[in-house]
């Protein structure tokens, strides 16, 4: 067979953003739901980092009745004058051309979470329409852009209609963009108002006076958020449903050239940390060294505090950083310029200078906050709760000693629970954590035993949210789990250690089986916080029907496909509901539940650290009347349209 030749005519160029349409995920991370709104939030942080730098103070979101959004700031405005090598206007620049922006230096803006210049060209590139309308030095400017096909059958992407020009005078100024999102790439996906809701909180949160105001012009719901207080502010919301140690949060706000520090913190009854990081408006939820830097200076005041006014006597040792850390909720937030994060998901700051400049700034802070009279009670609570969580801790160390003792290499503790994979490739390996015997008898028959293990659970679990970690550890199933999966749990977890790459929930679709799925994702978001982060943890789907007649059987996961399903059945058919795990043999479990090619998974993620640990307490607190009032408001015990709309084979 002759040799295929390669020259340079081979090399394919795209052109403007067509790239991005070939490969969307590269920029966007999925195209479902997730990374249409992902373009939303590419034009709400342009507007952002224009209030971030002291232009403007409100941004008004509109979604509108043909799914198009609006996003409309009082900053500056973008540039309108002509790019002298580009030789147009700087709206058609900044929209149509990737890697192009004012950030890459300090001198338009100090602070960015846009760092990589592609934001309002992506989400151009991937809109159907895109208008955007400047208000600047008392005009109103216009250019709008459109994807279309030519007569070819290419595709082009973002293409200016007309260059931009000036439409009419005005006394505003700042930026209006309105952008439809292709559905050639996004399918029938809605913008969910709640979504937004939820970033646009935590946007006015942490940035102090900002005004967001958010209307649905489908539903009518309107929203402001808008909190002087700032992550003081967003310390007390997180804060909601916990019995609080003191009433007013611990501010401190300082400066260092180029780099801008806000922590907000406050103690609560429970026994575990809730700690929230920020990097120019993007969350942290891996952390990284600006938690370091806080976790480090903290740690050694608070023990100098306790020394200098004799709560540690001369001989004691000092307090570990995870007593003080024992029921705090901590905000942190900095504005910094040349951010590097590590990965592509910018979740973890990797920056080494950001520890040491928190780390200083906090000493400074903190010392000339403990050194005000007024605050030495607020000190007392603080290493009053230290003192206990020492206690707990020296309990906990015992009852981990007795975990690693139990999880030998025999691990005789898991015989007859455990029924491990074959393989030693983690990789390839899953464990479901089943409910019941029955289920897990099941399971065990129908499993692929060389990738599949089966760890059944005896009953329910301890709820983590309400107990110490001493008294977690004392749990049979807990600890249990913590063996089979041989990471060990809070300080000590170590993710390298991990057994199998998927730990799978699956329970009864019942409010026994959602339960016994609360109190594990309870136990995994308080103690092994970073098994979920990684992407590790997933909820299995059982099927609710089994629609079948002779010669035909369909499996339903919803009550909403079940009409459908009962329709392709036509005349005579028979129904049969699930009512939990065990009522399946061993081949329909396989293959309705546990075959990677047929089965339906949820992965397990958190998008907001601070709602999942407010859902959390909500539901899994002591707090009656807040979990009654979020059930009335929130719960659907029927799998509709949008729960179903998140899972996927796995």
């Amino acid at each position: 067979m002759a040799e295929k030749k390669y020259d340079a005519k081979d090399i394919i160029v795209l052109e403007g953003l067509d790239a991005v349409r070939l490969r969307p995920g590269m920029y966007i991370g999925t195209t479902g739901q997730k990374g249409m709104h992902h373009l939303l939030w590419e034009i709400v942080d342009n507007a952002i980092d224009e209030i971030s730098n002291g232009f403007g103070d409100t941004i008004k979101i509109t979604l509108n009745k043909d799914n198009s959004v609006t996003v409309e700031d009082n900053g500056r405005g973008i540039p309108v004058d002509m790019h002298p090598t580009l030789h147009k206007s700087g709206v058609e620049v900044v929209y149509t051309t990737l890697h192009a922006g004012g950030k890459f230096n300090t001198e338009n803006y100090k602070f960015s979470g846009g760092l990589h210049g592609v934001g309002a060209s992506v989400t151009n590139a991937l809109s159907k329409w895109c208008n955007v309308n400047v208000y600047k030095n008392g005009k109103e400017y216009f250019v709008g852009f459109h994807s279309y096909t030519d007569d070819k059958g290419k595709t082009h992407s973002g293409v200016a209609v007309e260059p931009l020009k000036q439409v009419g005078t005005t006394k505003k100024s700042g930026t209006k963009v309105t952008f439809l999102p292709d559905e050639e790439m996004f399918g029938n996906v809605k913008f969910n108002f709640d979504t937004i809701c939820t970033r646009a909180r935590e946007l006015a949160f942490l940035n102090k006076g900002l005004k967001i105001e958010l209307t649905d012009l489908n539903t009518g719901r309107d929203e402001t958020y808008h909190y002087e207080g700032g992550i003081a502010d967003f310390v007390l919301y997180v804060v909601e449903g916990k019995n609080k140690l003191f009433n007013k949060p611990i501010y401190f706000h300082a400066e260092d050239k180029n780099f801008d520090l806000e922590v907000a913190f406050i103690y609560t009854d429970s026994y575990t940390e809730s700690s929230f990081s920020f990097v120019n408006n993007i969350p942290t939820v891996e952390g990284g060294t600006h938690e370091t830097g806080f976790r480090s200076a903290f740690t050694k005041v608070m023990n100098e505090y306790a020394r200098d006014n004799n709560f540690l006597k001369e001989k004691e040792q000092n307090f570990q950083g995870e007593d003080f850390r024992e029921g705090i909720n901590v905000v942190i937030n900095i504005k910094m310029n040349n951010v590097q994060f590590e990965g592509q998901t910018k979740t973890k700051l990797g920056n080494p200078e950001a520890k040491t400049l928190v780390e200083s700034l906090t000493i400074r802070e903190l010392t000339r906050i403990l050194a005000d009279k007024k605050n030495n009670q607020t000190a007392e609570v603080i290493i009053g709760k230290a003192k206990g969580a020492a206690k707990t801790r020296e309990a906990a160390k015992k009852a981990k000693e007795l975990t690693r003792a139990k999880n030998s290499a025999e691990n005789f503790n898991l015989v007859g629970k455990l029924a491990a994979a074959s393989s030693k490739n983690r990789e390839n390996c899953e464990m479901f954590i089943v409910e019941g015997d029955s289920a897990g008898g099941s399971a065990k028959q129908g499993r692929d035993r060389k990738f599949q293990a089966i760890l059944p659970l005896r009953g329910k679990p301890l709820n983590a949210e309400k107990k110490r970690i001493d008294q977690v550890l004392a749990n049979e199933e807990i600890r249990t789990i913590i063996s089979a999966l041989n990471t060990g749990i809070g300080e000590d977890f170590d993710l390298s250690s991990l057994r199998y790459n998927k730990v799978i929930i699956l329970s009864d679709a019942d409010q026994d089986g959602a339960h016994i799925r609360a109190i594990l994702l309870t136990f995994f978001f308080r103690y092994m916080k970073e098994l979920i982060n990684d992407g590790h943890v997933y909820i299995g789907l059982p099927p609710l029907y089994k629609v079948y007649k002779k010669d035909y059987c369909e499996y339903v996961y919803s009550d909403v496909e079940l009409p459908e399903a009962i329709a392709r059945a036509g005349k005579n058919y028979s129904l049969q509901r699930y009512k939990g795990l065990g009522e399946m043999n061993p081949e329909q479990l396989w293959e309705t539940t546990m075959d990677p090619e047929k089965r339906n998974l949820i992965q397990v993620t958190i998008e907001d650290a601070a709602e999942a640990d407010k859902m959390i307490t909500t539901l899994m607190g002591d707090d009656i009347e807040a979990r009654k009032a979020y059930i009335n408001e929130h719960a659907n015990f029927d799998r509709e349209d949008d729960f179903m709309k998140n899972y996927k084979k796995i």
